[in-house]
C-alpha cells in the first residue's frame, strides 16, 4: 500500500513535467509555512503559478476538484503571500489546480485548471 506522500509525488512529478514541457521553470516544490503548503511554484517570464496538485486513485470517492474548498484556497493564498514576501519576487500571480488520477502508479487522467481561483475567491 502506498503512502499519501508517495501518491502525491506521482501527481506532482507528472505536473512538473507538464509545466517544464510548456516553458515553465520550477522554482519550488512543497513550499511550507505554518498553516499551509503549496505543491509547486512555477515561473514563466514575469508570471508565477502557485499550483495545487490533487492526486487520486482511479475510482476514488471524492474528486480532486471538490477538495479545493474555501479553507484550502485561503491557506494557499496565505502561503503564496509568505513566499512572495520571503523571495521579494515581483510578478503577476495566479492559482492553478491540477487533478491527476493514477492506477498502480501510472497516470491515466490529467486535467489542468489555469487560474482556477484568485486571491479574492470565496
Amino acid at each position: 500500500m502506498q503512502s499519501s506522500r508517495s501518491i502525491g509525488d506521482i501527481g506532482e512529478d507528472y505536473v512538473c513535467g507538464f509545466l517544464k514541457e510548456n516553458g515553465y521553470e520550477i522554482l519550488a516544490r512543497n513550499f511550507t509555512v505554518r498553516g499551509g503548503e503549496i505543491d509547486i511554484i512555477a515561473a514563466q517570464g514575469n508570471r508565477l503559478a502557485f499550483v495545487e496538485v490533487k492526486t487520486r486513485k482511479v475510482g476514488a470517492l471524492t474528486s480532486g476538484e471538490s477538495a479545493i474548498t474555501y479553507t484550502k484556497k485561503q491557506r494557499l493564498i496565505k502561503t503564496a503571500r509568505a513566499y512572495l514576501y520571503k523571495t521579494k519576487i515581483k510578478a503577476y500571480c495566479r492559482f492553478d489546480v491540477a487533478v491527476v488520477h493514477h492506477e498502480n502508479g501510472r497516470v491515466v487522467y490529467f486535467k489542468y485548471y489555469r487560474a482556477a481561483f484568485d486571491a479574492s475567491s470565496k
